[in-house]
């Protein structure tokens, strides 16, 4: 194989078990045993550890049908600790930003980097990532590196899942005939952007596995759907032409906005969303020395979704200048009351 061109690729590096590695840092007796992380007045689960998982727990599991077994099947939970979750990934991230050529926040616990060099060297690039999160960090992650975001995705679902690749996954460095059994294997919802409905109708049309969606017609797909799901297909493709997340900074304003890959419709999930932009925006103004004394935090449905439209929004005006994370957490936090559990909101966004 040859490994000595120079190119440019997109990482995509994801905290293993964000929220349960985020409490087994500051409790190693959590360490190699089933975690869970609760919700708001520990009602469900909403993190698991893989020991957990493979104990057959659910996401949004009740802990109270869990509790009475718990000691039992030596099974550990935590109450979420959403400051603490906040503070860790801005950690990250400001690591991950040294280490890459250009820095793309998706979630709290993952991110698209900016690589070059050959493939050798983005590899060498990805263990180095690896190594320094966890010795600096102390959070254990995984590497996925490609030509495009949607194959980047599907690189850090290998590095996950095969124990050979060690957490680092180079998709162009793995043999043709590895990686095309693999999408022949995987089920086309497996893509990034290809939500349950979108898959079930890919199905209908006999596309079933990652391979026979990539090997459709690009045209097709975007007649029987949308170009979203065309780009998705190119990018399969190594075709590069899903845009970096919307982030804009103004002379007096602060802006961090995005499109979720799949709709958003519970406060829950919203929490996390609006807690991590809140600490990003806390984040560009110590770096400005700037704070901020308004913030505004909202949602929205697509404009596609006729039947379900809401806009909600909050702004709160704090009482006096601030730039600490935890105050403008708390001030995003007021959009919580009006989100409605169903609504299947598509973008969020903070303004500070």
């Amino acid at each position: 194989m040859v490994t000595s061109m120079t190119d440019e690729y997109i990482a995509l590096v994801d905290v293993n078990s964000f929220y349960v590695s985020a409490e087994r840092v500051f409790d190693p007796s959590l360490l190699d045993r089933p975690v869970v992380v609760l919700s708001n007045n520990d009602g469900c689960c909403v993190a698991m550890s893989q020991e957990a998982k493979d104990l057959g727990i659910p996401f949004g599991y009740p802990w109270f049908k869990l509790q009475a077994t718990a000691d039992k099947i030596g099974l550990a939970a935590r109450s979420s600790n959403y400051e603490l979750y906040g503070e860790m990934s801005a950690r990250v991230m400001g690591l991950l930003s040294r280490m890459s050529m250009w820095t793309e926040v998706y979630s709290i616990d993952e991110a698209f980097l900016g690589l070059r060099g050959t493939l050798d060297e983005v590899h060498a690039a990805g263990e180095q990532i690896k190594l320094e999160i966890l010795r600096l960090v102390g959070l254990p992650v995984c590497v996925g590196i490609a030509k495009t975001k949607t194959l980047a995705k599907l690189a850090n679902q290998a590095a996950k899942k095969i124990p050979q690749l060690a957490g680092v996954c180079v998709w162009d460095r793995v043999p043709a005939a590895t990686t095309e059994q693999l999408l022949e294997d995987l089920p086309v919802g497996e893509v990034w952007g290809i939500g349950h409905r979108v898959a079930k109708r890919l199905n209908g049309m006999g596309i079933v596995s990652i391979k026979d969606f990539r090997d459709t017609d690009e045209l097709r797909i975007r007649d029987k759907f949308s170009i979203v799901q065309m780009r998705t297909l190119l990018e399969l493709r190594g075709t590069s032409c899903i845009p970096a997340a919307e982030e804009r900074e103004m002379k007096d304003q602060l802006i961090f906005s995005r499109s979720f890959s799949e709709p958003i419709t519970d406060r829950e999930q919203m929490e996390q969303v609006v807690a991590m932009y809140a600490q990003r925006a806390a984040s560009r103004l110590h770096r400005n020395n700037a704070e901020a004394k308004v913030i505004t935090a909202w949602a929205m449905t697509s404009n596609f979704n006729a039947e379900q439209s809401h806009q909600p929004s909050a702004t709160v005006a704090m009482p006096v200048h601030s730039a600490d994370p935890v105050v403008l957490t708390k001030a995003a936090k007021s959009l919580l009351p009006k989100i409605t559990p169903g609504v299947r909101y598509a973008k969020a966004g903070i303004t500070a």
